[in-house]
């Protein structure tokens, strides 16, 4: 299954390596394919100092975080995304977050899942009909019955 993989995800899961995102994101390769687009790294990199004061993660420490959680996730070019996908994703994110419009985008053209923590976001998309969105509690629920099968 393929699973689009946003920002707060990947904050949460550089800033906890051991902690329940990160082992969704470790340890789920058998179930789940991750992806993001490549505006991923962009935003770490802009808020690399307010994750390496979050973290307490010092050089190299937040450098090996950083490269652990991108060894999980398959980067795709935001240039690979069609523009007539693109334009169909504004009405859906331009009253939360223009910047979640990549992660969109990304999940229709791979007709994926997206995860996300981002609470406005999901409950934007949701009451506008969106149900390709997963919480983390959704997606461990999801991971576990998978398994069990």
């Amino acid at each position: 299954m393929k699973i689009i993989v946003d920002t707060n995800i990947v904050f949460s899961a550089i800033l906890n390596t051991s902690g329940k995102i990160a082992d969704v994101l470790f340890n789920s390769g058998n179930l789940f394919d991750f992806y993001s687009p490549t505006f991923l790294r962009g935003e770490i990199m802009e808020h690399r100092v307010k994750l390496a004061e979050t973290s307490g993660f010092e050089g190299e420490l937040l450098n090996e975080a950083i490269f652990q959680v991108y060894g999980a996730i398959q980067f795709i070019s935001d240039e690979q995304i069609p523009f007539e996908i693109w334009r169909q994703c504004i009405p859906l994110v331009r009253d939360v977050d223009m910047d979640d419009i990549a992660f969109l985008a990304l999940n229709e053209y791979l007709s994926a899942t997206l995860w996300t923590g981002d609470k406005r976001l999901y409950s934007a998309l949701k009451a506008k009909g969106y149900e390709q969105i997963k919480t983390t509690a959704e997606l461990v629920i999801l991971r576990d019955e998978l398994q069990e099968l």
